[in-house]
């Protein structure tokens, strides 16, 4: 018996030592919330929101660990409007999720109304609420943006960022406003509290885009590569035309919205298991043999499940393809722009709330070991 129990613990032992010596070989991940005032004064910030979101994803997408892409997902909130009726004024947009679409979808839907504005509840809330990750090797960070007093309403910001820092969240805030009135209002401190990044940004300024040559042909591509999705499902249909809805989203800022739009859809963190079949047999979230025929899409209806097979490999091909090519024009777009920045005077480079975030996140993610293209 003695010799049985000794054998057993050294086989726990030398387990847990391969555990170390092995970690999980999944991605790490890279879950952001992002809080918004959306009071009366803050339609800039949603706008600067909306024509850089795209640009976050592309960042995060560049990151690497181990040659690993980290697997990315976005939770939105907004607080202080008055049309929110739950107490403190907050609201959950989404959980942390890396549907894209959703997230460019309740982006754009926001709206601004005159109310008050509480920093703390809103981020005790999305604190409780999301799901976040316990693996210590994730990232996890809150951004929240805003102009009133960081103090303001019934919870001590201080009790809730300490608790953010036993979960190892990072609070990041950036103030729209003065540097030195955010540093008043306590929005420096916020930050401090949980070792994150504390910005200030004008919040009206309209986010300064650098059309390139290569915009419009990213754009003819990205059209073709709409047609490789083959919807399956109730909502098949459905969330095809949400990706064309938010194609039109960031079309209506601009060829530069839409083409980093189109460089996030051919990275691997544009995903869409649960409504395109591509993805989701890769995936492994549906099967042909145990998908009703009133789910199939019509193109596959009448078809043998060769056929079928055949047709969805075909439709995997092409989107590679036309995927590979939409990142090889977007890295020519991106040598393009680096030359067209530097022309541009230091001192009129302003600050927005996309480089206010995609500064950060590069920043903690070196910090924690991700490498960045």
């Amino acid at each position: 018996m003695k010799t049985s129990l000794v054998s057993l613990l050294l086989c726990i032992s030398s387990f847990s030592f391969a555990q170390l010596l092995h970690p999980s070989d999944e991605a790490r991940k890279i879950q952001i919330a992002i809080l918004f005032d959306t009071s009366g004064s803050m339609d800039g910030l949603i706008e600067q929101a909306k024509s850089t979101i795209w640009k976050i994803v592309n960042m995060a997408s560049k990151m690497s660990d181990k040659g690993k892409t980290p697997q990315l997902e976005i939770a939105l909130y907004d607080y202080g409007n008055d049309e929110i009726t739950v107490p403190n004024w907050i609201r959950k947009r989404t959980d942390l999720i890396s549907d894209l679409d959703s997230i460019s979808g309740q982006l754009f839907s926001l709206k601004t109304n005159g109310g008050t504005e509480y920093c703390a509840a809103v981020i005790e809330s999305s604190i409780n609420d999301l799901l976040w990750s316990a693996k210590p090797g994730d990232l996890r960070l809150i951004y929240i943006a805003g102009n009133e007093p960081f103090n303001q309403g019934p919870i001590d910001y201080k009790k809730i960022l300490k608790i953010a820092a036993t979960k190892d969240i990072i609070v990041n805030t950036i103030y729209c406003g003065p540097y030195d009135q955010g540093v008043k209002e306590f929005w420096y401190d916020g930050a401090l509290q949980t070792q994150g990044s504390y910005f200030n940004i004008n919040s009206d300024d309209e986010i300064r885009h650098i059309d390139t040559p290569y915009d419009k042909e990213i754009i003819s591509i990205n059209d073709s590569l709409n047609k490789t999705y083959i919807g399956y499902g109730r909502e098949g249909a459905y969330r095809a035309s949400k990706q064309a809805e938010e194609d039109n989203n960031a079309s209506s800022k601009g060829y530069a919205v839409m083409s980093e739009r189109a460089e996030a859809k051919s990275k691997s963190n544009y995903k869409n298991a649960n409504w395109d079949l591509v993805d989701g047999l890769e995936q492994g979230n549906v099967n042909l043999d145990s998908l009703r025929k009133e789910d199939l899409p019509e193109e596959l209806k009448g078809k043998s499940k060769e056929e079928q097979l055949k047709y969805i490999e075909n439709k995997k091909t092409e989107r590679t393809k036309y995927q590979n090519k939409i990142g090889e024009l977007s890295k020519k777009r991106e040598e393009y722009i680096a030359e067209e920045t530097k022309k541009i005077n230091e001192s009129n480079a302003k600050k927005d709330l996309g480089s206010a975030i995609i500064e950060s996140l590069v920043a903690t993610a070196q910090k924690t070991g991700f490498t960045v293209e």
